[in-house]
């Protein structure tokens, strides 16, 4: 516990500020803006080579379901064209509803 506190404690304040002039003394001022500008190129590789790594797998997805047959659907919204013979008719099965004509004979 007392390792996990003291590496959340290393960067701050004057060790910091001691860890860049080792940097600073080791690579001198004028290796620093080179070594910066890799760092930069490194992560935006990173960065490019990820974009492209999501981007095939989303659209291996996508081939995936039109290889099936299984089309997106076109809409999550109920038609309400429907035609007037499909309509919604009672089960015979089920009691009379009251005050219905049930109850005569």
């Amino acid at each position: 516990m007392s390792a996990l506190a003291s590496l959340t404690n290393l960067f701050s304040g004057g060790d910091l500020l001691i860890i860049l002039l080792v940097i600073l003394l080791l690579f001198g001022a004028k290796k620093l803006p080179e070594l910066a500008r890799g760092m930069g190129q490194a992560i935006k590789e990173f960065q490019k080579a990820k974009d492209e790594f999501t981007d095939e797998l989303h659209k291996a997805g996508h081939s995936d379901d039109a290889a099936k047959g299984n089309p997106p659907p076109a809409s999550t919204v109920a038609r309400t064209d429907a035609p007037a013979s499909s309509a919604v008719r009672p089960d015979p099965n089920q009691g009379a509803t009251p005050g219905g004509k049930a109850d005569q004979v």
